[in-house]
């Protein structure tokens, strides 16, 4: 991240840095209280007719989205643990239910032998007290 960093201030002076930091607490800062009255507006809008709760003031209204982004896990900061999300992925393409890279060969399945299986799995549902024989067929 600092490489970024020194790749994109490279070129910039110390009062361009300077007014890009000031506007940048500026926006933030805009984007708190714009955050502060839609909870506010939200909650005062809603809750008191629906659960009966009081209404609640522009500070109130701030704790409560801190406190929700806080107990919602909102707050992750892009830790630099890319490891475990590397091994969650991997793990997410080693289940079968989410490898979609042998549904291209689907559809000759399907014409070769998926009318016949699918036959075959009617009648076990349609007769469930017949025991399934294992097909000794050759083709």
């Amino acid at each position: 991240m600092t490489n970024f960093f020194t790749h994109k201030f490279r070129e910039k002076s110390p009062i361009e840095i300077f007014v890009m930091i000031v506007f940048g607490a500026i926006f933030i800062s805009g984007l708190v209280i714009l955050f502060g009255y839609v909870v506010m507006w939200l909650w005062n809008w809603l809750m008191p007719d629906i659960f009966g709760l009081p209404l609640l003031s522009y500070w109130q209204a701030v704790g409560l989205f801190i406190l929700l982004k806080l107990l919602l896990g909102g707050c992750s900061m892009g830790s630099g643990n890319k490891k475990s999300s590397k091994d969650s992925n991997k793990k997410c393409k080693d289940n079968s239910k989410t490898d979609f890279s042998k549904w291209k060969y689907y559809n000759k399945f399907w014409e070769e032998e998926g009318d016949k299986y699918f036959q075959q799995y009617v009648e076990r549902q349609s007769n469930p007290s017949q025991k399934e024989i294992p097909n000794s067929e050759s083709e």
